[in-house]
């Protein structure tokens, strides 16, 4: 849960107070990491609700003990925001329950077209509105590398502390059992690194600030999970768990600080330890496809940025004469 960059919130027009006595940036920024470290190798010992409140508990600590406090920002949003987030949400979730529980894994050809166009739109949605709608650039949704040696460097830190209490010494099964599973995880790490990460809590921390902002990203998070069809037990701990990658992603601000290695991991180990999905190899199809589709919209949003910054100069020049 750390609070945003002073030089970003003062880029982004939050606007900003010098704080007394603030820690050092290092001494917040080592708290911060350590947690994070920590909040995941403690899902080695602690699971269930008991993790959420071990997060929550231990996270408002590091809070109270090394950031400043500043009155809340306020960020002017438009009326609509708030909507496009909600309904986004609801077409995901409801996607998901048609691909899960309405045709099951009996129906594969419908469980995959329902999930795949829920990932879909999960991306799709949030990059339209953001680019299209609000013109705002493709970092407001973590799509940058930020500090790339920082971030390179957490990304290994986070996915090495992962790997060491899932896949360290583990027996993996016959490759068919966990290829096709490594190829869903990576694709469904697209989707909420973007859709739960750099769009709901990046604009749940604007209009929230920053505590209220991951608590209520992470706890949407959590509550997805439903379309899955998890138990509410699980999903409190997914919601703990959301509260780890949220303060991760908000150390850098980009979703590379999650994927492609800490939150691909995690999933990989759940599906193969839980043995409740089974793909065949012509699977990894149909999630290369997904992912290819995802990229064309990257790529066509990345387009309509380019063509708007080469339109200023023109619409500068025609205002002047």
């Amino acid at each position: 849960m750390p609070i945003t960059d002073v030089r970003a919130v003062s880029q982004r027009g939050l606007g900003h107070e010098r704080a007394r006595r603030r820690p050092t940036s290092t001494l917040r920024y080592g708290a911060w990491v350590g947690w994070v470290a920590l909040a995941i190798l403690a899902m080695e010992f602690v699971g269930g609700p008991t993790y959420l409140v071990v997060v929550v508990v231990s996270g408002l600590a590091v809070y109270r003990a090394v950031e400043a406090r500043r009155p809340r920002p306020s960020v002017p949003s438009p009326r609509h925001e708030l909507l496009v987030m909600v309904a986004l949400y609801a077409v995901v979730v409801a996607l998901l329950a048609v691909a899960f529980r309405g045709f099951g894994t009996d129906r594969t050809a419908g469980l995959f077209l329902s999930f795949g166009l829920a990932l879909l739109i999960g991306v799709a949605g949030p990059v339209y509105y953001t680019v299209w709608v609000q013109h705002r650039p493709l970092a407001d949704l973590g799509l940058t590398w930020g500090n790339r040696r920082r971030t390179v460097l957490l990304a290994l830190l986070f996915a090495g502390v992962q790997f060491s209490i899932t896949l360290w010494g583990y027996d993996l099964p016959r490759p068919v059992d966990w290829v096709p599973l490594l190829f869903m995880a990576l694709v469904v790490g697209v989707f909420e690194s973007i859709f739960f990460r750099g769009f709901l809590q990046t604009r749940l921390q604007e209009r929230l600030g920053d505590v209220p902002g991951v608590l209520a990203a992470a706890a949407a998070y959590g509550a997805y999970h439903v379309g899955y069809g998890m138990g509410f037990s699980e999903m409190l701990f997914l919601t703990g768990l959301g509260v780890v990658y949220a303060t991760a992603f908000a150390l850098t601000r980009s979703v590379v600080v999650l994927w492609p290695l800490l939150t691909p991991l995690g999933s990989l180990f759940a599906q193969v330890e839980g043995g409740d999905i089974e793909l065949p190899w012509a699977s990894i199809a149909g999630f290369a496809d997904v992912l290819a589709l995802m990229l064309v919209v990257l790529w066509l949003a990345r387009r309509r940025i380019l063509r708007e910054a080469a339109e200023l100069p023109d619409q500068s020049r025609r205002s002047e004469a």
